[in-house]
C-alpha cells in the first residue's frame, strides 16, 4: 500500500501550528503534531502549507487545444465558430486537448474536474492517466433534428454501459448542451434516464441575455422555468453559468437544490455579462461552485485567478468589499464541488481522499503577517502550488510533471484536425 508522510506542514484554516500528515491507499489517515507509519515517504514541508485540491465544476478540457481561435466577437457568433471548428474533432483529439488540460490543472491546483464535451471515454483515459479525477460526459444535442436525437440517446446509453468497467478514479455523468440546442424530447428523456441511472446532469443554463429572450419567446418561460418544468432540475443537477435570472428563477434553483457554476473568466472574455447572483443563490439553497469554462473562451484553467476575478468583480458591482469573503471562496473551489458530485473530497481531514496542493510560501506574496487565504488568493500566483496529491498519489511533486513534453508534442500534432 503506498503511503506518503507529510511532516511538519501547516494546514490553510488551522491556524501556525505545524501538523504531520499521514496518507495511505489515498485516504488521509491521520493528521497529528506527529504521526508516522514505518512503510511511508517522509516528505519535509517545513514552510508549506496544505491546501485541499481544487475541483473544477465546469470545462471543456480539450478545448485547450482551440485557444485564441474566436477571439473579439459576441457570444453567438463565436459558438457556431467553435462549432464549426468542432467538425473536425474526434477521439484522437480529446484525447490529447485532455491530456494539454490535465498538465495546467495539475500545475494550477486542479484534482478534479466536470467535463461537458464529447468522445468521455477519451477524456476519462487521459486523466486517469494522468493522476486526476474525472467526472465526463457526453453530451447531448440535437438542434431539433428527430434522428440526431435519437442516435444521441443510443450513443448515451452505450457509453453509460462502457463507463461501468472504467474503475473507480472517476465518474460518468448525463450531459445537455442548453434549452437552445436541444429539444423538448431529448431533454425529458435526458432527464428520466439520469434519474433511472442515479447520474448527475450537467446543463449551461441562462448564460447571455438573449438565450434568455429567446426562450421567452419561444415557451413563454425563462430557461430555469423551462428546465424546471421538463424535469431537468434537482439536487443532481450541476447548472453552469446561471448568469441571468430572474426572482422566480432564484427561488426555483434554491427550493430544486441545484448545484449553480459561476464562470467568471469566460462570462466576461465574451461579454455573457458579470453580475452573478451569489448572494441571492445561496440565501436561496442553491449550491454555489467555481469554474473555468473552456479554454477557447476564458482561455486559461487557473482556478486561482478565476477565484481571484470572481471576488473582485463581486465587490465592485455590488460597492461591498464584504461580498465574497475569503472562506466562502475557498469552498467554491473545494468542499462544494464535491459535495455536489457526491466525492467524499474537499477538506484535509482524516478520513477524507488525499487531494492536497503543496503550497511554498517561501516567496514575496507570503511575507506579511496576512492570513494565509488573503495572500494565496489575492497576491499570490498558481506558481506558488510546488506539489500537488491527487487521491494519494503526487501527479506534480517540485513543480515537475512527468511525461510533459510528450504531451505537448502529441497535442502539436493532432491540431492538424482542426486548422
Amino acid at each position: 500500500m503506498e503511503a506518503i508522510l507529510l511532516k511538519n506542514i501547516k494546514i490553510a484554516g488551522k491556524g501556525d501550528r505545524e501538523h504531520d500528515i499521514l496518507i495511505e491507499g489515498g485516504v488521509i489517515r491521520s493528521i497529528s503534531g506527529q504521526c508516522g507509519a514505518q512503510d511511508a515517504e517522509p516528505v519535509d514541508c517545513r514552510g508549506k502549507v496544505a491546501v485541499p485540491g481544487f475541483v473544477n465544476m465546469h470545462i471543456h478540457a480539450a478545448m485547450t487545444l482551440m485557444r485564441g481561435m474566436g477571439e473579439d466577437v459576441p457570444f453567438h457568433t463565436w459558438l457556431r465558430k467553435i462549432w464549426d471548428i468542432e467538425s473536425g474533432v474526434d477521439e484522437e483529439f480529446v484525447y490529447w486537448g485532455t491530456r494539454v488540460a490535465c498538465l495546467e490543472m495539475a500545475r494550477t491546483g486542479t484534482t478534479t474536474f466536470n467535463d461537458h464535451y464529447w468522445f468521455p471515454a477519451a477524456s476519462y483515459r487521459a486523466a486517469v492517466e494522468s493522476g486526476l479525477r474525472p467526472v465526463v460526459s457526453h453530451v447531448l444535442i440535437d438542434r431539433n433534428d428527430k434522428e440526431t436525437a435519437e442516435a444521441e440517446k443510443e450513443r448515451c446509453e452505450e457509453i453509460f454501459e462502457q463507463s461501468k468497467t472504467w474503475g473507480r478514479q472517476g465518474a460518468f455523468i448525463v450531459g445537455v448542451h442548453s434549452v437552445y440546442s436541444v429539444t423538448e424530447g431529448l431533454m425529458r428523456w435526458a432527464s428520466e434516464f439520469a434519474a433511472r441511472n442515479g447520474l448527475k446532469l450537467h446543463i449551461h443554463l441562462s448564460e447571455t441575455r438573449k438565450e434568455v429572450e429567446d426562450c421567452v419567446r419561444a415557451h413563454g418561460l425563462t430557461p430555469v422555468q423551462y428546465a424546471d418544468r421538463l424535469g431537468l432540475l434537482g439536487p443532481d443537477t450541476i447548472a453552469a453559468h446561471t448568469l441571468w435570472l430572474s426572482e422566480e428563477d432564484i427561488e426555483i434553483l434554491g427550493r430544486r437544490k441545484v448545484t449553480c457554476v459561476h464562470n467568471i473568466n469566460s462570462n466576461l472574455k465574451l461579454s455573457s455579462g458579470y453580475r452573478f447572483l451569489y448572494n441571492e443563490l445561496k440565501s436561496a439553497g442553491a449550491r454555489i461552485c467555481i469554474g473555468s469554462d473552456g479554454c477557447a473562451s476564458s482561455n486559461n484553467l487557473d482556478i486561482l485567478e478565476a477565484l481571484k476575478t470572481a471576488a473582485m468583480v463581486q465587490k465592485a458591482w455590488r460597492e461591498d468589499p464584504a461580498a465574497m469573503p475569503l472562506d466562502d471562496l475557498l469552498s467554491m473551489a473545494t468542499v462544494n464541488g464535491a459535495e455536489a458530485l457526491g466525492l467524499n473530497t474537499g477538506r484535509i481531514e482524516e478520513g477524507r481522499e488525499a487531494d492536497i496542493l503543496i503550497v511554498d510560501t517561501d516567496n514575496s506574496f507570503f511575507l506579511s503577517p496576512a492570513p494565509f487565504l488573503a495572500d494565496f488568493i489575492y497576491s499570490a500566483h498558481s506558481d506558488c502550488i510546488d506539489s500537488v496529491i491527487c487521491q494519494g498519489k503526487f501527479v506534480m511533486r517540485s513543480r515537475e510533471i512527468p511525461d510533459e513534453k510528450k504531451v505537448l508534442h502529441e497535442a502539436s500534432r493532432v491540431l492538424s484536425k482542426i486548422r
